[in-house]
């Protein structure tokens, strides 16, 4: 009996992840993209689907949303809780150390636009979590434990 009371417990609880990608050339720019069903600039990124772990999750979604394929492991940068989402979302970031672009990212059913800004110039309507995060990481700032 106590089992299934644990196992309904954990349905009625479920928790969801999220993964962002920070890949920052060489020449200090940051991969940003505009998502057709939600306004503002973002990071690479998307929910962890089942079977996958979060560094897998991050490896599909910066090649699906911006044709980025990382060279060297990624680093996790931080975990999130996303209150904006659910009450029992999280976000994992991770940034890419080094990388390649296959090629420019054509705009399709889910991405609207794919493109490099300068970390210290980032276009309007950057999502106010994006700015947070991405100065977290340029000032070495303790990491905020929301998105």
């Amino acid at each position: 009996m106590r089992r299934l009371f644990h196992l309904g417990a954990l349905a009625a609880r479920g928790v969801t992840l999220g993964v962002r990608g920070a890949a920052i050339d060489g020449q200090g720019r940051v991969c940003l993209v505009q998502h057709t069903y939600v306004t503002g600039w973002h990071l690479p990124g998307g929910g962890v689907e089942p079977g996958e772990n979060a560094v897998e999750a991050m490896l599909r979604e910066f090649r699906e949303e911006a044709e980025i394929v990382p060279e060297a492991d990624l680093r996790l940068h931080g975990f999130y809780r996303n209150a904006a989402a659910s009450a029992r979302d999280h976000v994992a970031l991770y940034i890419a150390p080094a990388f390649t672009v296959l090629r420019p990212k054509a705009a399709d059913r889910e991405i609207a636009a794919c493109g490099f800004f300068p970390i210290d110039a980032l276009p309007e309507g950057t999502t106010r979590a994006t700015r947070a995060r991405l100065r977290e990481i340029r000032e070495g700032l303790a990491q905020s434990p929301t998105w």
